[in-house]
């Protein structure tokens, strides 16, 4: 155990607690058990449900590239867990990330097909950072397309996407690779998410170039950028990685202002990086601490609970619906901090975040968590039409089931599957 500060006013980690691990392991079951059997489209890839579990209009139901290659993702982990029928899901969503989203003439992944071909055939930054985390948690479960994609969608990035000069990739193309608005746009959220699929990557191959990519890209955007405004990570940004304050976009996800689920994310995925990285970076532990405690501080609703979605740049709550990922992030990210920088604070925000989680977004109902609330903590669909996505509150049972050192895949394939 590493650490500065030493937890003396609370009795113990709950994550260290039987109970709470059991009750983790419990919520982590039910998941899959709502996901596994409703959620595969017989057509290719998988259906977004709505709040009972139905399939949102499976017949036209347009298919994006990372939810497929989530669902890889969750049920890789599932198949090194040894759940029966998982290996089948694992196969249904490389099959059709590799026969359907995979662009035969031009290279790289189409954003979102449906029954009759591409529907959005731009290739995103966002999209085949997900297929780097799908083709890495395939190898790790022992998928026998996982080594083409993984070569594959590595040397997409590697060729189309990677900018050298900054050490991060560009967001966005054309079905031919042609610039999407002349290429103006830099996002931090595909990045962030390459940079969690760069640390799988290494993991799962043992290439030390995934790695130096990732410590690139964190240097970037939180060492850098987040360290010089006060730990608050920017969102946008211009093609020269100028902050662009005044950008908007998608509302889910583009949103303007600042996300505080992104700090949290971050927070863990620096900690993970740390350790992977030999720990040879002093900022890294620092930045999860400053992010983590932003968060809290200017993120978290006091009054009702659960992290606010949005802020604006004068730190005042700008979208005020209380999203499932946020507090997902948040509980994992704690779970990390206790690990490495144990104190009250951290346990006390594990705790307060788990609350919430219990008491507004489970759906004792009918199974799952709720996607989206609002801001009084009610069942609500603006953003998300049902519950379309298991990756989130999946991870947030499971990693802290085991060591905060790396990803669950790695943790889970090193620790025999045992919990």
């Amino acid at each position: 155990m590493t650490g500065e500060n030493q937890a003396t006013g609370l009795p113990g980690r709950w994550s260290d607690r039987p109970y709470h691990r059991r009750w983790l392991w419990q919520q982590a079951d039910g998941l899959y058990d709502f996901f596994q059997h409703r959620a595969v489209n017989p057509r290719g890839g998988f259906n977004d449900l709505d709040r009972a579990g139905r399939p949102l209009d499976a017949a036209g139901q347009v298919r994006a590239i990372h939810s497929t290659a989530r669902m890889v993702h969750c049920f890789a982990i599932a198949s090194l867990l040894g759940r029966p029928g998982a290996d089948d899901i694992v196969d249904h969503g490389m099959t059709y990330l590799w026969n359907r989203h995979r662009d035969t003439t031009h290279g790289g992944y189409v954003w979102s097909l449906n029954d009759d071909g591409p529907v959005d055939s731009s290739k995103q930054g966002y999209g085949h950072a997900f297929v780097l985390l799908a083709a890495s948690s395939a190898k790790v479960a022992g998928h026998p397309l996982a080594e083409r994609m993984l070569a594959d969608v590595t040397d997409i990035l590697e060729t189309k996407f990677w900018e050298a000069r900054p050490g991060a990739i560009a967001e966005e193309f054309n079905a031919d690779w042609s610039e999407i608005d002349g290429g103006a746009y830099r996002g931090q959220n595909s990045n962030m998410h390459l940079t969690e699929a760069l640390m799988a990557a290494y993991e799962a191959t043992g290439e030390r170039a995934y790695l130096d990519k990732a410590e690139s890209i964190a240097d970037l955007i939180i060492r850098r950028s987040a360290g010089s405004v006060g730990w608050r990570v920017a969102e946008h940004f211009s093609r020269d990685w100028a902050l662009d304050k005044d950008y908007r976009g998608n509302e889910m996800f583009r949103p303007s202002g600042t996300t505080p689920g992104h700090w949290l994310e971050w927070a863990r995925l620096i900690l993970q990086l740390w350790s992977l990285g030999g720990k040879r970076h002093d900022w890294m532990p620092q930045a999860a601490e400053g992010l983590f405690s932003q968060s809290m501080a200017l993120g978290w609703d006091e009054t009702k609970g659960g992290f606010f979605y949005t802020l604006d740049w004068d730190d005042a709550p700008a979208k005020r619906s209380k999203l499932w990922w946020p507090v997902s992030e948040g509980a994992g990210a704690a779970h990390f901090l206790n690990q490495h920088r144990p104190s009250d604070f951290h346990e006390g925000s594990y705790r307060k975040i788990w609350n919430i989680v219990a008491n507004a977004f489970l759906d004792h109902d009918h199974g799952g968590w709720h996607e989206e609330l609002t801001e009084d903590l009610r069942p609500a669909n603006t953003l998300f039409p049902g519950k379309g996505d298991i990756y989130h509150a999946l991870q947030a049972c499971l990693i802290p089931l085991y060591p905060a050192e790396g990803s669950l895949p790695k943790m889970i394939a090193e620790s025999g599957g045992k919990v």
